[in-house]
């Protein structure tokens, strides 16, 4: 049910659709319908200041897409996406489904009417959930009723944070990783992707993107969130140079993308 004509969803949840919201400005360089005016002038500002904005975005959602599907293909039936924002393009329970047609998954996003609009858009979709929770409490997230209805953690899961870690600084970023690192069992993947580019264009768009604070991490700061995984090859590289299964992309370099990895948690013994 999207948000054609700016007519919001009947959620329950008062909205204000004159303040952009990241997961509806993201949907909007997705393609996606999810959105409002205030959304589509942020998100059209973000690309005067950095045309490739777009471009990233879908290519961080593709790479979404080979990196479940890899998972999936190694048996995992569970997935817990972090800050997912709406359902939109390549949905992760689609995508795992695919491969693995028992798949369950649970949604987390830290706004109520983020949740709201996903479980009446999620509704028909029996094994997929969407709870609320921020990532910088991942405690709070794994112990939600929801989500332990639906997700075993003494099985393998994968968790996914795509495109989130870029709104916490170095220090946070790898606690949060930490802490869910620690929560999954042995045979558990981590899938993640971060903005990244020249520091200079990162200063422009940092400046110019007003719903949400953003901090460009490293390449070696991002590699340290892996920290005691098996990184699955070729490593925390660009995106576009991620192609799991598939064979490679051979795309031509961006001044700035979204860097990334996926990586298993050793099994004990």
């Amino acid at each position: 049910m999207p948000l054609d004509g700016d007519e919001p969803l009947d959620t329950g949840v008062p909205l204000d659709t004159n303040v952009p919201h990241i997961a509806r400005v993201y949907d909007y360089w997705l393609g996606g319908k999810d959105n409002f005016a205030a959304d589509r002038e942020l998100a059209e500002k973000m690309l005067a200041v950095h045309p490739v904005t777009a471009q990233m975005a879908r290519e961080n959602r593709q790479f979404l897409g080979r990196a479940v599907s890899y998972v999936a293909a190694r048996g995992v039936r569970q997935f817990v996406d972090v800050g997912a924002g709406l359902p939109t393009v390549l949905n992760t329970h689609d995508i795992a489904r695919h491969t693995e047609p028992d798949a369950r998954v649970a949604y987390v996003d830290n706004d109520p009417i983020v949740i709201s609009h996903a479980r009446s858009l999620l509704a028909k979709s029996p094994g997929v959930i969407a709870v609320p929770g921020d990532m910088r409490d991942p405690g709070r997230i794994l112990a939600d009723p929801g989500l332990t209805d639906l997700i075993d953690l003494a099985e393998p899961v994968c968790v996914i944070m795509s495109g989130v870690l870029h709104f916490a600084d170095p220090a946070t970023a790898r606690d949060i990783v930490a802490a869910f690192v620690r929560a999954v069992a042995p045979g558990s993947y981590l899938i993640i992707s971060v903005g990244s580019g020249n520091p200079s264009e990162g200063e422009n768009f940092t400046s110019a993107y007003t719903a949400a604070r953003i901090y460009i991490h490293s390449r070696d700061e991002i590699q340290r969130f892996f920290g005691g995984l098996e990184l699955v090859p070729p490593g925390v590289v660009s995106v576009r140079d991620w192609s799991g299964d598939g064979p490679g992309l051979n795309l031509e370099p961006l001044t700035a993308t979204f860097v990334a990895g996926v990586a298993r948690k050793a099994t004990v013994g």
